[in-house]
């Protein structure tokens, strides 16, 4: 008679248990309260998609670039309902990976995980070419010179490789390895700076708004809007970030639900303000396709080069906080698919004396440095894109899944209107899916099959969750035959 097949879905009750929420098991060290996980997250979010991603987004959308920002926090703030609730419920690292293990299964678990290889992994290197551009700007502002072009750019881009790109990896995964409590108050530091230097920016640009530089408000039609709305949502990636702090996180079950809901409003409302000063200061023709749209803005604004180096200086730091955050993300996520087998095991090992993934730290910071060396910003923020947001969908239907499997969980949060809204959220989802596309999709297509190759070779047959499955029916045979 052959075996029973074993059911390969983790409960959340288990999850939490192995997690080391005790602080024991894991050595993970709860130092992040409310404020800095707002900070956290603000830090994860803002950077290369506004500094940078603006001039493409106005490209296509012209002034109704607005709508598209508020079309992609829309789909944002569905989403974040659903992280709202699997966070508080389930505060562990691994995020999205985590919430697929316990409503959808190991398989669709590991590939949630291997997609966050783009979120997370791929968006470091891309933003790390951002924070390159932005070096330039600022060393001219400051010297009247910018380094040569072999050295701040890739192949892709007419260079030879990406220097600055490098070097922010490098000193993100110093800090991240000094320890937390170290990484939380660079964070949050950046984060207000960066918040800082965009209010300049508002206050700067509204003063020289000019209504007519907002018609034709949109373009390219409804077209224009959709493909608008794809290239913002790279802007709104990293808010779930913050739940990758579940286990270093105090009182996780209510302060990352609030500080997930207080970014995504924080956020939107920066956004739809810098590009409405953007666009109504000089037009939509000429942030367009700018490379460091907002100091160009300003310099065109002032005249001189003063205000454009003060936001580049701006713009510097808050995309080195981005790279931190979000390399802190996929350290965790890395820890927790480690910690079931999935993944080899030097991802889970924290170091007794910092609390933290060293040996994951140093491979993530040199396997993602690499694009960041000879890659272009373009040809990753699409792949980036869609990874994400195939994430995001699977987090909504883990909502539901979860909700039928687990009606006593203990949540702190409840999506409302449910089901409506996370259905809502997979199909905003989708929908933005498709805008990337064919060539994306097929790119993306690719990665899920190396993705599941990886699996039936490696995780299925490491899963400690299967063995322990096993050995329990095991055991629970030989009690039976022995009776």
């Amino acid at each position: 008679m052959p075996a029973p097949r074993i059911p390969r879905i983790k409960s959340p009750e288990l999850l939490i248990a192995e997690s080391g929420t005790d602080l024991e098991g894991h050595g993970l060290k709860r130092t992040m309260g409310l404020f800095q996980l707002v900070c956290f997250g603000v830090g994860a979010i803002v950077g290369t998609g506004i500094f940078v991603g603006l001039s493409d987004s106005v490209a296509q959308a012209g002034p109704a670039v607005v709508v598209s920002f508020i079309l992609a926090a829309i789909t944002c703030v569905f989403t974040a309902f659903a992280f709202a609730e699997l966070g508080g419920a389930i505060p562990v690292s691994g995020s999205s990976y985590s919430f697929a293990y316990a409503g959808l299964g190991e398989s669709t678990a590991f590939l949630v995980g291997w997609c966050l290889l783009l979120e997370y992994g791929v968006s470091v290197s891309a933003v790390a070419v951002g924070w390159s551009q932005y070096v330039n700007e600022l060393l001219d502002s400051l010297t009247g010179r910018q380094l040569p072009a072999a050295l701040s750019s890739g192949p892709t881009d007419g260079g030879v490789i990406n220097v600055p790109a490098v070097i922010v990896i490098a000193l993100a995964s110093v800090l991240l390895m000094r320890g937390v409590r170290e990484s939380a108050r660079a964070t949050a530091a950046m984060a207000v700076l960066k918040l800082a230097i965009l209010v300049l920016f508002c206050a700067i640009g509204f003063s020289a708004f000019k209504d007519g530089n907002l018609t034709p408000f949109s373009p390219a039609g409804l077209g224009g809007i959709g493909a608008g709305t794809t290239a913002a949502f790279f802007s709104y990636i990293g808010f779930d970030a913050i739940t990758t702090a579940g286990e270093e996180a105090k009182n996780p079950r209510r302060n990352i639900p609030i500080a997930i809901m207080i970014c995504i409003g924080l956020v939107t409302l920066l956004y739809c303000a810098v590009a409405l000063a953007a666009i109504g200061a000089i037009g939509g023709d000429k942030v367009g396709g700018q490379p460091a749209a907002l100091s160009y803005v300003v310099n065109e604004v002032t005249g001189s080069t003063v205000g454009g180096g003060v936001i580049a200086f701006g713009a510097v730091v808050a995309i080195a906080s981005v790279v931190l955050a979000v390399m802190y993300g996929q350290t965790r996520i890395l820890m927790s698919m480690s910690r079931d087998g999935l993944i080899p095991r030097v991802f889970e090992k924290i170091s007794p004396k910092t609390s933290t993934p060293v040996a994951g730290t140093l491979i993530v910071a040199v396997v993602f440095a690499v694009p960041a060396a000879f890659a272009s910003l373009d040809a990753a923020v699409n792949l980036c894109t869609i990874g994400t947001l195939a994430t995001m969908a699977a987090v909504n239907v883990a909502v539901i899944a979860l909700r039928r499997r687990e009606p006593g969980l203990a949540r702190t949060f409840r999506v409302p209107l449910y089901p409506v809204v996370p259905l809502l959220g997979v199909g905003f989802c989708l929908y933005l899916m498709y805008e990337t596309g064919w060539t994306t999709w097929v790119q993306f297509a690719l990665f899920l099959v190396a993705g599941f190759l990886v699996y039936v070779l490696y995780g299925r047959r490491h899963s400690r969750l299967a063995a322990r499955a096993e050995a329990t029916a095991a055991v629970a045979e030989r009690e039976s035959q022995a009776v």
